[in-house]
């Protein structure tokens, strides 16, 4: 196939057509006979293939296992760690498409470890191959031009590829996670995942021991051998001109998690008073929008969202938390700001008009108080530890 992988894998070098996606697929050069490496692919996979437990797994985490040689480096997965924005996507494009979000996770794992490489093309530009983004996807080259269009390109323009704007937003974006996720799940559609899973990924990369690789990830993910962690966030001054760093705590659950990670990814938007996405927020509609992906439906404004609770004292506070302020149309008994905690006193806001969605301290802001939103009676455990069930804009 045309699909990359960021240089971790052995290249392909030679272009062919043909294959139940209708997509171009790259041959790995001095590979002797594609049916037999296809058929070793599908004699040496694990013994999951073939069963339900891809298509049944959804968000856990016990265990941890030692990872792969020669795949990306097992210092970059501690605990096996999945990004909790990428969790998100692989479940909710896996339910989307009914597509095993366990191979997508493991694409994902061995392409680009989940976006957290930063080798070439994976955040910009390309390989040296032309695959292009997280999941590794050709824009031109040898890997030939299976995205569609430009890498980024106006949502509405129509191309002839796998080119998704899955999250909402203005562009299909084959940097974006979301997009990007989405994109690879509808070439595995094509080439027939859901009937022959190890068929379509040999149809992904033409690398038996890539079969492999993607396979035994997905095992280890369907067995629930994870842990989600919210994304490593840059800086705030990467994302929004201000001071200050983004601590690398952890979440409390995946509902917690899930939230932080969509708040994260719209750092540097726009505040836009009324605004709840995709391209601008206030402050109360990025914090229901970020619970929105997370499955769980909060009030609207600051004031209800105060009410629906429960609160907490600040000394125990958790990254997920809200916190709240007085703010310029509010009181101390009826806050008028809010933000989203990310741990050691920080957390994500979307200020006031003119300054960009970003990172900022509470502490020295004199906050009214904080709440839990998933600890309202209203909410279903499961959807707390089980991550979002549907994509939020």
């Amino acid at each position: 196939m045309n699909f990359g992988s960021s240089g971790l894998l052995e290249r392909r070098e030679e272009s062919v057509t043909g294959g139940q996606s209708g997509f171009p697929r790259i041959i790995v050069f001095g590979v002797a006979g594609l049916a037999g490496v296809l058929l070793l692919g599908l004699l040496t996979v694990p013994v999951l293939i073939g069963t339900d437990m891809f298509f049944n797994q959804s968000a856990g985490c016990s265990g941890q296992q030692t990872g792969i040689a020669g795949q990306v480096a097992p210092a970059a997965r501690a605990k096996n760690s999945i990004p909790a924005d990428y969790l998100h996507w692989y479940q909710v494009v896996g339910k989307q498409f009914n597509v095993p979000w366990t191979i997508l996770a493991g694409i994902g794992t061995v392409e680009s470890d989940n976006g957290q490489t930063t080798l070439p093309g994976v955040h910009s530009g390309q390989n040296g191959f032309g695959a292009a983004g997280p999941m590794q996807i050709g824009i031109g080259g040898a890997a030939t031009n299976v995205w569609g269009g430009a890498p980024v390109h106006p949502a509405s323009e129509v191309v002839d590829g796998v080119a998704t704007d899955e999250d909402g937003g203005q562009y299909a974006n084959v940097y974006d996670a979301a997009d990007a996720i989405a994109g690879a799940a509808k070439y595995l559609l094509a080439a027939g995942v859901q009937t022959n899973p190890a068929g379509a990924i040999f149809a992904y990369n033409h690398l038996q021991s890539y079969v492999q690789s993607v396979l035994y990830w997905a095992g280890v993910y369907a067995g629930g051998n994870y842990t989600s962690v919210p994304a490593q966030l840059p800086t705030a001054a990467s994302c929004t001109g201000t001071s200050g760093t983004v601590p690398g705590t952890s979440a409390p659950n995946q509902a917690a998690a899930t939230a932080i990670s969509f708040a994260q990814q719209q750092l540097g938007k726009p505040y836009l008073w009324g605004g709840t996405g995709p391209d601008a927020y206030d402050c109360s509609g990025l914090v229901m929008m970020a619970y929105r992906a997370a499955g769980i439906d909060i009030p609207r404004v600051s004031f209800d969202q105060w009410k629906f609770g429960p609160r907490v004292p600040e000394s125990q506070a958790e990254p997920g938390d809200l916190v709240f302020f007085a703010g310029s149309d509010g009181t101390p008994t009826n806050p008028g700001h809010v933000g989203i905690v990310i741990g050691n006193g920080q957390m994500i806001e979307a200020y006031a008009t003119g300054t960009p969605i970003r990172v900022a301290s509470y502490t020295d802001r004199d906050p009214v108080g904080f709440t839990r939103p998933w600890e309202n009676p209203s909410v279903s455990q499961s959807v707390v530890n089980g991550a979002a069930t549907s994509p939020a804009g």
